[in-house]
Parts: C-alpha cells; sequence; structure tokens
C-alpha cells in the first residue's frame, strides 16, 4: 500500500477548507448561510489598478516567465509604501522581496532559517499557518502566551523564562508575531516593538512581524517594527496588499528585512517558483503608488468602522464580552459561561441562525472562549445577521 509522507500526520486540513464544505452543503440545501468568519474583503481594488492589469495583460510580449525577484516597477513601488505610510527607508534592490502571499513567505523564510529540530516560538493564539508550516518542515514549535491580562501583547517575562531554560532541543531561531493583532485585535504598540528587538538582539533570535491589517480601522499613523532603530538587523516584516487594496486573490505581499536576509530566502524561493504574471506586478505596482492609494485608506477606516458597529451589536446580542479598543478586520469576543465552549456557540448559530462565525479554539488553547466576527460583509448583510440572531435568540431555542 502507498502510504502518504510521516508528516502529513502532524498536522489536519485547515479549518475552514473542512467548514466550507459544510457551509456549501448548507446552501446547496437552501439554507442560505451569512458568512462572517473568512477574513476575504469583498470590495474591490481601485479602478486604475484593474486598468492596468488589463491594458498589460494585452501585451503580447508580458506572459513569459518573470525573475523571482519582482519587476524593478514593484520592488520600488513597494519600498516608496514603505516610505509614504511608516518612514521606513528600504533599499528596493536588496531589501524587499515581493511574495505570492504571505503564505508562501512563512515556508521560504522557515526553510531559509530553521533547521530541523531548531525551536520556533509561536503566539497562541495565533494564526495557524504559523505553526502548521514550520511543523511541516521539522522544526519544534513553542507557544508563548497572549492573553486578555496583557492585553493580548507579549509577555516578555514568560519569553525570557522559555529561551534561557535548560533544554536538550535545538536553539530558539525565530519568533512570530503580529501586530496588530489577529485574531485580538490588539493594537500595535511601539513598545511592544521595541522590546521585540531587543529580546531578539540579546538571544539571536529572528522576529519575523506579519503586518497585514495596519491599515483597517486605522486613525492614525499605520506602524512597522522597522521603525524602530536597529530592527532590520534582526527582523523581517510581511505585509500584503490582500487587506490594504482588497486583492486578497492576486496573491501579491511583501517582505522587508536586511539584504542578507533576502539572499537567504531568495535562494529557497527562486527554486520553489518563478515568478509571478508580469501584469499582476505593474498593476500592484499602480495600486500602491497612485493618489488612490489615499481612497483605500480611508475606505479601509469608514466602510470597516460602520460594518465593526454591527459587528459589536451582534456580540452584544451574543451575550460577548469585547475590548472596544480593538483594531483590525475582525472582532473578538469572550462568550458567556453558559456555553461550554466557543464552537458549542458557533454551530448553534450556523444551524439555526444560519450565520458562520469563528469559534476562537481554532487559533489555539487561549482562543477555546472566544470567537471572531469577521467584517468581510456588506454591512446590509451583517444587519441580515444581526437579525437572525435575534430571532433565534427570542425564540429560545
Amino acid at each position: 500500500m502507498i502510504q502518504p509522507a510521516e508528516r502529513l500526520s502532524l498536522v489536519t486540513e485547515y479549518y475552514f477548507s473542512r467548514k466550507l464544505k459544510e457551509v456549501a452543503r448548507l446552501n446547496a440545501e437552501g439554507k442560505n448561510i451569512i458568512s462572517l468568519a473568512i477574513g476575504s474583503p469583498d470590495m474591490p481594488p481601485s479602478e486604475r489598478t484593474i486598468e492596468t492589469l488589463c491594458r498589460e495583460a494585452r501585451k503580447p510580449d508580458g506572459h513569459g516567465y518573470q525573475p523571482t525577484v519582482g519587476t524593478p516597477e514593484l520592488r520600488q513601488a513597494m519600498a516608496a509604501f514603505y516610505k509614504r505610510w511608516y518612514d521606513v527607508t528600504l533599499d528596493p534592490a536588496t531589501e524587499i522581496q515581493p511574495l505570492i502571499g504571505s503564505k508562501e513567505g512563512i515556508l521560504h523564510v522557515t526553510l531559509a532559517l530553521v533547521n530541523p529540530g531548531d525551536r520556533v516560538l509561536v503566539p497562541n493564539p495565533g494564526y495557524p499557518t504559523y505553526t502548521s508550516l514550520p511543523r511541516l518542515l521539522g522544526a519544534k514549535i513553542i507557544n508563548y502566551d497572549l492573553t486578555e491580562a496583557t492585553e493580548w501583547q507579549p509577555d516578555f517575562e514568560q519569553l525570557e523564562k522559555l529561551v534561557t531554560a535548560p533544554s536538550s532541543d535545538g536553539p530558539f531561531k525565530m519568533i512570530w508575531v503580529n501586530y496588530p493583532n489577529m485574531p485580538t485585535g490588539a493594537p500595535a504598540r511601539m513598545e511592544t516593538f521595541e522590546r521585540l528587538v531587543s529580546f531578539a538582539r540579546r538571544h539571536g533570535i529572528v522576529v519575523v512581524h506579519d503586518n497585514p491589517y495596519s491599515f483597517i480601522l486605522a486613525k492614525e499613523r499605520p506602524l512597522s517594527i522597522l521603525q524602530i532603530a536597529g530592527a532590520k538587523d534582526v527582523c523581517i516584516e510581511f505585509n500584503s496588499m490582500s487587506k490594504s487594496h482588497n486583492m486578497p486573490g492576486w496573491r501579491v505581499g511583501v517582505l522587508a528585512t536586511n539584504a542578507e536576509f533576502i539572499k537567504w530566502i531568495l535562494k529557497v524561493k527562486t527554486n520553489i517558483d518563478s515568478g509571478t504574471f508580469r501584469a499582476m506586478q505593474l498593476a500592484a505596482a499602480e495600486a500602491l503608488t497612485n493618489n488612490e492609494a489615499e481612497w483605500h485608506y480611508h475606505a479601509n477606516v469608514e466602510t470597516y468602522a460602520e460594518r465593526r458597529a454591527v459587528a459589536e451589536e451582534i456580540m452584544s446580542s451574543l451575550g460577548c464580552s469585547f475590548d472596544p479598543q480593538q483594531t483590525g478586520m475582525f472582532l473578538w469576543g469572550r462568550i458567556p459561561e453558559r456555553y461550554g465552549n466557543a464552537e458549542e456557540l458557533t454551530e448553534k448559530v450556523l444551524h439555526e441562525a444560519r450565520v458562520f462565525i469563528t469559534p476562537g479554539f481554532i487559533f489555539g488553547s487561549n482562543g477555546e472562549r472566544y470567537i471572531r466576527i469577521s467584517l468581510c460583509a456588506k454591512k446590509e448583510k451583517m444587519e441580515e445577521a444581526l437579525q437572525r440572531i435575534r430571532e433565534m435568540l427570542a425564540s429560545g431555542k
């Protein structure tokens, strides 16, 4: 009998991959499920972005393989974007690497920096791919806690104990962080970034900061860990056009760090992919540099603020508590004590109110008593979901 690789026993199918099959079945039965689960923006990118894609795609000489390092236009646009919005100076030739999405970046960075048996610090709760991909590559996952008590910021006393405790395991190579945080909505803080850079320097650990949510509901200037002096020496930052520019299906991301790290990562990347379609790269460059970037910024604040107000009503109706200072594309709330766990509540809402929301356990054990509501649905749909939930609660089921 042919058997799969043993590494597959280390992971399970991604929760949303499994659950969306069930939602599709319910929809086929006529249930008309409203999804408030996944963070896939439902708005289009700017008109000029789409026009650039179409124009460039019609050119007969633009369909060949592209350089894995990305086109000069895209690299320059990404560097200019960092300077404009974060006031971070990056050399577009050596300190920028376009990505086919951040998941790809997680794979490439881990392959470039982590040996089998090395240890990787991963937040609990946190994005599941921070755990699954390093685990598939043979890394040892060590969770560090994010909790309500620390406002979902790292507990640096715990981090110090984790990395200094005697162990026969491999060295600590990397720590994953993500602010504004997903799933908790905890905002980015310069103090946290400063402490992370200091921690990394003292222990020889690379900080990988995943930063796709800094433009969502951002009333103040967005933050980057690379704003901290010396951060580039020990930090890698991912950013993405999926959330900020409504381009999740385009798969355009960016990795920013020092030139040496870029060389290592590029050695991996050139053996895995052959670059992104040229028209898509040029359209992404247009999105990053034209004046409509201002439109994206304001739409990301105003549109998501309207939706956030409805999400807060949904949370309150379900008896969940939440921090109103959260930011980002989701709302994170603690479930009432009468429910045994978050999935008990989300399954009830799915099957009785026909609304799909996310149980927090999929992000780690510290999320077991939390749910997450996505803001990636039209305000009218969210209001309909609110009404359905209120009707469910009124029926006393």
